[in-house]
């Protein structure tokens, strides 16, 4: 009997009794649900693999993996997957069409990188999920190129399990900290930094970050850290702005107390906003925007997610007293720190490679190599301190602006403004920003801030320089970004730590500061906070509404507050414009 090549007459027997009864054995049943479940999976992958990102370095030196999140091009990475490829790099979709891409801001410490792909404005996009809502147990898929293998862009697709939700990570001498993160059991490996980490819906819920491997950093043994999307969510206006971001600190730390058990107040900073609210060293931190603290773990998750700068609340116990203040928070870190992760570093020859957040080495940050970039591509990185990509900062300073239009009738008015009215407790009061000074009189009571002082006043005293306030504003709309040392957008925020997300203009001149607040549905300005001094409570001037005033738009009212102190509401009933 002749057998195929390679097999003697008994293999060839055996395997031929084997197929026998495999023929002849019924068809094993399958049950319906299992093969839904299957056909389900299928679905989810082809519907959510066209945004994944296959992310290559333009010269070679690294790459990982991104996730679209816009039609036009935005799309999230590790930063420590963008800093090894440099401002430019190539990016895979699973169409197999490579497109250039360009660093747009960065999260050092949350490990975060927003990138904006070229060459189209219909990219695919994943839908953002809520990754409050993920539970251990709940299946998820992580999706990626690891090992850099992707050289077709079809993502490679692992499944698992959430092992652990609000899972903490203490720095480890860098200022990497991850917070609130997500435990999976689904491979995470070196590559598939960068990438998404989806539910079983196929709605984004993390950034796939840091891996535990073993075998020289190049093997999974489990376990995998994503940054959660919601903790993405609070920064990502702040990374369109093409800053280094950076993270908050309340300006106080915790301790548990070894008695009760309770998270109280270990050391607090005297020029935080927290001990200006009434904060102090023993107070119990009952809740911290607005989720219970039961642990310095909790503490520390909670307050990792969010960026510098935002207003949260706070509920803290003192005798059984139970109360409810609102923070500014301060940045985590100084501008130094941040500084020292721009730019490429030379490796120490004699060090072996240090190793990257998912535990494989990390290359060094590559330097753009621009001489080799088509010249409309270069227009699209800008260097400037504390920016990752200053171009895309100029970008939204530019649309801040077209919200300005409605005051632009006063655009070189820089002569002596006048208006008046009452306020809501009925006093009368004039207003005059004169070129040298400005004065107001309170039911004729006299208030003045030359403008050509040393120190600024807070005048009237207890509103945080009403003055200056009224000053700034003049300033603004008068002369524009030429009347300021710094003009910046900064990001979004919820309007007073409670109201809806509304765009930051920073501006500042001298000492003096202010945060100007864009309405995000039309872009109008409809308020901001003035500042005299840093560490010092601002003026907080609110817009209800704006009407004309001899042709000119100009707000009719002006609710004003300082600290925690409401100081009333002045409404405009005449106005006095300059010849312009």
């Amino acid at each position: 009997m002749r057998t195929p090549r390679g097999l003697t007459v008994s293999r060839w027997a055996g395997l031929a009794c084997l197929v026998l009864v495999a023929v002849g054995r019924p068809a094993v049943a399958v049950d319906d649900a299992v093969l839904e479940a299957e056909r389900a999976r299928i679905a989810t992958i082809e519907k959510v693999a066209p945004s994944v990102v296959a992310i290559f370095s333009s010269k070679g030196g690294g790459g990982g993996s991104g996730v679209l999140i816009s039609p036009d091009g935005y799309a999230l990475s590790n930063y420590h997957v963008t800093s090894a490829c440099g401002e430019f790099m190539k990016c895979g979709l699973n169409d197999g069409k490579l497109y250039d891409a360009v660093i747009v801001g960065i999260d050092p410490t949350g490990d975060v990188a927003l990138i904006k792909m070229l060459g189209r404005d219909d990219f695919p996009v994943a839908t953002l999920g809520d990754s409050d809502q993920l539970k251990q147990g709940d299946w998820v898929y992580v999706m990626g190129n690891p090992f850099l293998l992707a050289t077709d862009f079809a993502p490679t697709v692992t499944y698992g399990i959430v092992s652990g939700v609000h899972r903490y990570q203490y720095p480890a001498g860098t200022i990497l900290e991850y917070t609130d993160c997500i435990q999976t059991d689904a491979s995470i490996n070196p590559g598939n930094s960068g990438g998404p980490l989806f539910n079983s819906a196929g709605e984004l819920v993390g950034i796939n970050g840091r891996g535990s491997f073993e075998k020289r950093g190049r093997v999974n043994v489990g376990a995998g850290y994503a940054i959660s999307i919601n903790q993405i969510k609070h920064f990502l206006d702040h990374l369109k702005s093409g800053r280094i971001v950076d993270h908050a600190t309340l300006g106080a730390t915790v301790r548990t107390d070894r008695l009760s058990r309770a998270v109280v107040v270990d050391s607090i900073l005297p020029q935080s906003e927290a001990f200006r609210r009434g904060l102090r060293e023993g107070d119990e931190i009952v809740s911290f925007a607005g989720r219970p603290i039961g642990s310095v773990n909790q503490f520390k998750n909670i307050l990792g997610i969010y960026p510098d700068g935002w207003t949260v609340p706070l509920v803290y116990r003192r005798e059984e007293q139970k109360t409810e203040i609102y923070v500014r928070l301060r940045p985590l870190h100084h501008q130094s720190e941040l500084a020292e992760t721009q730019g490429p570093k030379v490796p120490d020859p004699r060090q072996p490679p240090h190793p990257g957040p998912d535990g494989g080495p990390q290359p060094p940050p590559a330097e753009a190599a621009k001489d080799d970039l088509d010249a409309d591509l270069k227009k699209l990185h800008e260097g400037r301190p504390g920016y990752a990509n200053y171009y895309f900062n100029r970008q939204h300073q530019s649309r801040l602006e077209e919200g300005l239009k409605e005051f632009a009738g006063w655009s070189g008015r820089r002569g002596t403004w006048k208006f008046s009215g009452a306020t809501d407790a009925n006093q009368t009061f004039r207003v005059l920003l004169a070129e040298q000074s400005v004065g107001m009189w309170l039911d004729d009571k006299p208030y003045l801030q030359p403008l050509d002082a040393v120190d600024w006043l807070d005048e009237p005293p207890g509103t945080g320089g009403l003055l200056v306030a009224f000053q700034q504003f003049k300033w603004l709309v008068s002369e524009g970004p030429e009347a300021f040392t710094e003009f910046a957008y900064f990001g979004s925020e919820p309007l007073d730590g409670r109201g809806p997300l509304v765009d930051v203009l920073l501006t500042e001149r001298g000492t003096l500061g202010a945060r100007w607040y864009f309405r995000q549905s039309d872009g109008a300005l409809i308020g901001y906070d003035s500042s005299l001094l840093a560490d010092q409570d601002e003026c907080r001037i609110r817009f209800v509404e704006t009407v004309a005033f001899s042709g000119l738009r100009f707000p009719a009212t002006f609710s004003v507050s300082s600290g925690d102190k409401q100081l009333g509401v002045f409404k405009v009933q005449q106005v006095e414009p300059p010849a312009k």
